[in-house]
């Protein structure tokens, strides 16, 4: 069964830190360009990272340059966002996604189209 598991979601406050994963079961990850987004209540699904197979190509949302890095590691079959100065606004449902990456050439997007495999998610809430 080909999943995409997240994890490393929680409360923390504003100024703090989290390490999200998503770990793959099934499938190469290894083939794919991964790609994480959020959502938050009342709003739209956003994309806040992603990372071609290689790592050589990540983009980052504007609202989250400079505090959130995207890194994978194939051999674990893994794929991490690390954030931090985290703030309020980024409370939200982080999911991650999967999209093959011979549909994106050598990058990767943050629109939701090319992503054919997601996972269930994970809750952030960055709150005093």
């Amino acid at each position: 069964q080909l999943q995409l598991v997240e994890s490393g979601g929680g409360l923390v406050q504003p100024g703090g830190s989290l390490r999200l994963s998503c770990a793959a079961s099934g499938f190469n990850l290894d083939r794919c360009a991964i790609g994480w987004f959020r959502q938050a209540p009342g709003k739209e699904r956003e994309g806040v990272s992603c990372i071609s197979v290689t790592g050589g190509s990540t983009n980052f949302a504007d609202s989250v340059k400079g505090r959130f890095t995207i890194s994978r590691d194939n051999t674990k079959k893994t794929v991490y966002l690390q954030m931090d100065s985290l703030k309020p606004e980024d409370t939200a449902v982080y999911s991650c996604a999967a999209a093959p990456q011979r549909l994106l050439s050598g990058g990767c997007v943050l629109f939701t189209t090319p992503y054919n495999l997601w996972g269930q998610g994970t809750q952030v809430t960055v709150s005093s």
